[in-house]
């Protein structure tokens, strides 16, 4: 055979078994696309395989279905699951039919039933032959308002302030306390974890862990152990010139000043520190300084308080960063020792300039009021004296007012007149006996008050005169017409009537 005619039999040998060989893989292509077609046509009204809602299986199943299944599981049980968040000292626990909560089965059993039917043909096949998973959360909706109220109550009894450390001081004994730390609840966290939980945990209990954080004094031990000595008090009586509730009032602000820590660099404000004074602190209505009346006021007598400390903390040596005196002056100290004190309009301020802290101890009891300050021994050798010179006094005068209202010659006082003073304050500071400072500290002036008078001008009103009445005369007396025998004369004829 030529080798030309050989070659053209073979070449076309080559073109008919391509031709068959594509012929097949369209076959094939086209039978395989049918079969996949068909395959996945059979899931088209049904949930794909591999697709769940909280862990439940709903391949092969209709909506309704579906629907069904999951009603007879969540819907008739949730009622009577829990929320449990667990804390250090006891679980809490609120019952899921507070909630009022309703699954959202419809929205998750759309979604899943939805799963897959707008792919492509090839990953639609590989669904329906298992090759995919795919999983649904049900939703739940309820009531968040018992939550939040759990979660509130959980808060009041885990939060706990931490307690500085403090001085224990019997005898001249000085012990230091140690701290205590506190604990705080983490709400904002909790409420997402609660949240999160219910929305996962569909047809079981929700159970969470409370998440606490431990909060540090922030005065401890080891801070104050250098605190061995005291370096001044001061002390006024109270109990001879105050009234119950006076007296009621000056123990309280002792109480809360007692035990007051300075670190080196801290300020105190005596307004911070006592708070406002009001009714429901325990404080009450009692003598108080108003302008240049002696008036009633709430809280009346803590001026006293003020001042008593702020002359143990001059002894101390311990500048004043502000500070007031009365417009009158106390009769409890000496002119220009008086620290006045009004919330939110005066107040006592220092600040501990020493390298070692301070502590300040107040005591109310047995009709004095006295505070001492303690501070490390190496200041005991400093002393400091507080002296007040009056270098002039202002007699008050007297105004009189007339008043229309009161009668005349009579007064009444409407202002007491006051002395006036101008007082220098110094202080005196020696270091083992010998001189170191020696400061003016106030220049105080309490300026005179003149009295005011009211003066009657009122006249007496004089009752009117009085005359006698006219007097009546009596009518007179009518008589009768005088009797008479004559008759009218008719010359014989009979009168016309």
């Amino acid at each position: 055979m030529p080798v030309a005619r050989k070659k053209r039999s073979t070449k076309k040998k080559v073109s008919n078994a391509v031709l068959i060989a594509v012929a097949f893989l369209i076959i094939g292509t086209v039978g395989f696309g049918v079969y996949q077609y068909n395959v996945v046509k059979a899931w088209s009204n049904v949930i794909y395989p591999g697709v769940s809602i909280s862990g439940e299986d709903l391949s092969g199943k209709t909506k309704d279905q579906a629907k069904k299944t999951l009603e007879q599981k969540y819907t008739n049980s949730v009622e009577k699951k829990k929320v449990n968040i667990i804390t250090p000292d006891r679980t809490y626990t609120l019952d899921y039919s507070k909630l009022n909560p309703k699954y959202n089965i419809d929205e998750a059993v759309s979604q899943a039933f939805l799963y897959g039917k707008d792919f492509n043909a090839f990953k639609k096949y590989k669904i329906v032959k298992g090759f995919e998973k795919k999983q649904f959360s049900l939703g739940i909706t309820y009531d968040k308002n018992p939550v939040n109220e759990l979660i509130d109550s959980i808060e009041k009894d885990i939060n706990k302030d931490p307690v500085n450390a403090t001085l224990k001081i019997s005898g001249g004994n000085i012990t230091v306390v140690p701290e205590e730390s506190g604990r705080k609840l983490q709400k904002d966290k909790l409420q997402k974890e609660v949240s999160s939980k219910i929305d996962e945990s569909a047809g079981t209990d929700a159970n969470i862990k409370a998440p606490i954080e431990a909060t540090a004094a922030k005065i401890t031990a080891d801070k104050i152990s250098s605190i061995n000595a005291k370096i001044s008090t001061y002390t006024t009586e109270y109990g001879s010139i105050s009234s119950r509730e006076r007296a009621n009032n000056i123990r309280l602000a002792t109480n809360i000043i007692n035990g007051k820590v300075l670190m080196p660099g801290d300020s105190f404000s005596f307004n911070d520190v006592v708070g406002e004074r009001t009714a429901e602190k325990g404080y009450q209505a009692a003598p108080v300084i108003i302008g240049n009346q002696i008036d009633s006021g709430l809280g009346g007598g803590i001026c006293q308080v003020s001042t008593t400390l702020y002359n143990a903390v001059l002894r101390a040596n311990i500048k004043s960063v502000e500070r007031a005196h009365h417009t009158l002056p106390s009769h409890y100290v000496p002119l220009g020792m008086d620290a006045t004190v009004d919330y939110g309009n005066l107040d006592y301020k220092f600040k501990n300039t020493f390298d070692y802290p301070i502590y300040i101890e107040g005591d109310a009891s047995g009709g004095n009021v006295t505070f001492n300050v303690y501070t490390n021994s190496s200041l005991s050798d400093v002393v400091t004296e507080v002296k007040s010179q009056v270098y002039e006094t202002i007699q008050p005068g007297v105004q009189y007012v007339d008043d229309p209202t009161l009668p005349d010659g009579q007064t009444q006082q409407v202002q007491a007149p006051y002395t006036g003073y101008k007082v220098k304050v110094t202080k005196r500071t020696t270091k083992n006996g010998s001189l170191i400072g020696e400061d003016v500290i106030a220049y105080d002036f309490y300026k005179p008050v003149d009295g005011v008078i009211k003066r009657g001008t009122k006249k007496p009103v004089e009752p009117p005169k009085t005359s006698e009445p006219p007097k009546i005369s009596e009518p007179p007396k009518t008589s009768e017409p005088p009797k008479t025998n004559e008759q009218p004369q008719t010359n014989g004829k009979t009168p016309k009537s």
